[in-house]
């Protein structure tokens, strides 16, 4: 039986790049606190670009990259908090159609921040039942059009960009484990309450900001850290493998702070992680692909290496995953 495979990927951020420094003219902040507190330094800005722009400059490298034609993709499935349109269409068809792709299977996840590790298990189980051969997988966000831009507690944190995955069927360097999961319980602790069917658009609605993103982050941090490590400790068990056999741990990029936490409890080392956060800000369902992107270009990621990836987000979802990378 054919196994899921990652054969490549792809990235792409707009050019903007938004400062710590450039904050401080907008909200009450400083440089200083942002980088201790988030280890941010910059982010991605899309001014004339939407959330499927930035998805398909970042689905057509990874697609160049696997050796692929467009027509070879059979499946398109995208994660984002952030969609073009509110209900219709996804930004799925949208890509598709950008790509010049048409009678395929085409729609959207949402996952918040675990959205790509969701795309990896859906994506294995479709390769692996015979029912895809070769799917692509897309996060992407403009979380610049979704943030309040006076909430100095949020809008330090996000920014925008896009990571591709082409996932097909191969002989070896497969996708070994994927682990997904949520609980409701915490839904309003990170939420945008705005535009659905409670609090549909009104002048109200938009008068009390509730279309923006709304986070209680101590109380995240808190729920991240525990369940994250618990989780990537629960799948390294699973498949009988030490955290010194992890070539490369790819987590989230949110927060530096709990990227360290969950790096130092596995006793990893600075040569197995890739942290981006620095760069990039949270880019939500994208900030996985692009922290892959960026260990592939530099050199770090090699065909065969194992990567452990984990990820937490608004729901509250979460998940982790263990794969071997099958691309050049």
């Amino acid at each position: 039986m054919k196994k899921a495979s990652m054969i490549s990927i792809g990235a792409y951020v707009p050019k903007e790049i938004l400062t710590n420094s450039d904050l401080e003219k907008m909200v009450d902040t400083n440089d200083e606190w942002i980088a201790q507190r988030t280890g941010i330094k910059t982010r991605h800005i899309a001014k004339n670009e939407s959330t499927s722009d930035l998805g398909y400059q970042a689905s057509k490298i990874a697609i160049k990259r696997a050796g692929l034609k467009n027509e070879d993709i059979d499946c398109i499935i995208c994660a984002t908090i952030s969609p073009d349109h509110l209900c219709m269409p996804s930004t799925a068809c949208k890509i598709s159609n950008l790509l010049g792709i048409k009678n395929i299977t085409a729609f959207d996840i949402s996952a918040a921040c675990t959205g790509f590790i969701y795309l990896l298990e859906l994506a294995k189980s479709l390769i692996e039942s015979g029912v895809k051969k070769n799917i692509l997988i897309i996060g992407t966000e403009k979380l610049s059009s979704i943030v309040n831009w006076k909430d100095r507690t949020t809008c330090i944190l996000f920014g925008d960009g896009a990571g591709a995955a082409v996932i097909s069927a191969r002989d070896d360097n497969s996708i070994l484990d994927v682990h997904t999961a949520s609980d409701g319980e915490y839904a309003d602790l990170l939420t945008t309450p705005g535009c659905g069917s409670i609090h549909p658009a009104t002048h109200e609605m938009v008068d009390q900001n509730l279309q923006f993103i709304h986070m209680k982050g101590n109380e995240v941090f808190k729920v991240a850290v525990n369940t994250l490590t618990k989780d990537v400790i629960d799948i390294l068990e699973k498949n009988e493998i030490s955290p010194k056999e992890i070539d490369l741990f790819i987590p989230h990029q949110a927060n530096l702070r709990i990227i360290n936490s969950v790096k130092q409890k596995l006793k990893l080392t600075d040569e197995q992680c890739i942290v981006t956060v620095q760069k990039y800000g949270n880019t939500s369902s994208a900030s996985i692909p692009m922290a892959i992107n960026d260990a592939y270009e530099s050199g770090r990621l090699k065909k065969g290496d194992l990567m452990l990836l984990d990820a937490f987000g608004g729901g509250f979802t979460w998940g982790s995953a263990l794969l071997k990378f099958g691309g050049i």
